[in-house]
């Protein structure tokens, strides 16, 4: 099975801009709240389509249900692609908000994930913030107060970002996305978020957008704390080419090649994918070729001969898998 491309799935929400379309080449329309691009998606309705070759107009679900050993090998047997890749561009703060664990979202929600997820900055306007984990002295009654008086930032743990920083936000884990911030995102298969504080604002009709504080606060990890970004664990260095590991956790291995030269990929029967944040490379051992430009995203199926990935000048990759 070749290497597969899939349709971007956009998403317009009010804290979205442009920079899907002019930064990463998502084919984005009038407007100023292109917030989020699903690049591979299993999750009921939302449907990641292949782009192109033999395989052009099946979801990824209907692969997962019916090329399951050549798509997954090891993992085949499984009813849904547990993993979810995204870009965000936050042209305005999101708000603030706590994920389930599995065993919590089948609670709520039975037949959902859980959501534990990892964000790359890829740019960010000086002085831009993300807010991870609570302060160290902050529990269940602080942030509940907080909240009745609408303080929740003076709980809230901030982070200064920069492109290639690396923020791991586990289920349970408080957190928010600043403003001025473009970003990669790999998560478990999951929707389900509940939200904590909007920064006291108002939507479009003129009313404060509704908040799940009961929920938010029975999923939180109060013992988790401040979380920073992460120092990545270099794997191997050749000159100015490098591979670091960035997370890995029991839903996904997150890995980031810096490259100048060729790299070999092989697949150790399990599928991984490949999301393009910096320059451009070509896929050689697909039949033709293919040239992948900043902002792709390319699924490599378990039963996918090796891969040669050549940089067209520098480049920077995510390699995702899962045990």
């Amino acid at each position: 099975m070749d290497p597969l491309r899939f349709n971007p799935l956009l998403k317009r929400l009010r804290w979205g801009g442009r920079r899907l379309g002019t930064v990463l080449g998502k084919p984005i329309g009038a407007g100023h709240d292109y917030a989020e691009s699903w690049e591979l998606c299993d999750h009921g309705a939302d449907q990641s389509v292949v782009a192109d070759g033999p395989l052009v107009g099946w979801s990824l679900g209907r692969l997962v249900q019916e090329r399951g050993a050549e798509l997954l090998g090891r993992h085949a047997g499984i009813r849904q692609f547990p993993l979810l890749f995204k870009y965000l561009d936050a042209s305005d703060r999101l708000s603030v908000q706590v994920h389930p664990n599995d065993e919590q979202a089948r609670a709520h929600q039975p037949g959902e994930l859980g959501k534990t997820e990892a964000w790359v900055i890829l740019d960010a306007a000086p002085g831009s913030v993300v807010y991870a984990g609570l302060k160290c002295d902050v529990t269940r009654a602080t942030l509940a107060a907080a909240i009745a008086r609408g303080t929740v930032e003076d709980c809230l743990h901030r982070v200064p970002v920069a492109a290639g920083d690396c923020i791991f936000i586990p289920a349970g884990t408080v957190h928010a996305i600043g403003e001025g911030i473009l970003l990669a995102e790999v998560q478990q298969s999951s929707d389900l978020t509940y939200r904590l504080f909007d920064w006291n604002r108002v939507g479009a009709d003129g009313k404060p957008r509704p908040l799940h504080i009961d929920e938010s606060l029975a999923c939180i990890d109060f013992g988790r704390g401040p979380v920073s970004a992460l120092v990545p664990r270099r794997l191997s260095h050749n000159g100015g080419d490098s591979v670091e590991e960035l997370v890995r956790c029991p839903y996904f291995t997150l890995l980031r090649h810096t490259a100048s030269r060729p790299v070999a990929l092989s697949f150790d029967d399990r599928c991984h994918a490949l999301m393009l944040l910096e320059g451009s490379v070509r896929i050689d051992d697909r039949e033709g070729g293919l040239v992948l430009e900043r902002g792709a995203t390319l699924l490599f199926p378990a039963a996918s001969l090796p891969q040669i990935v050549e940089p067209l000048g520098r480049s920077v990759f995510l390699q995702v898998f899962w045990e």
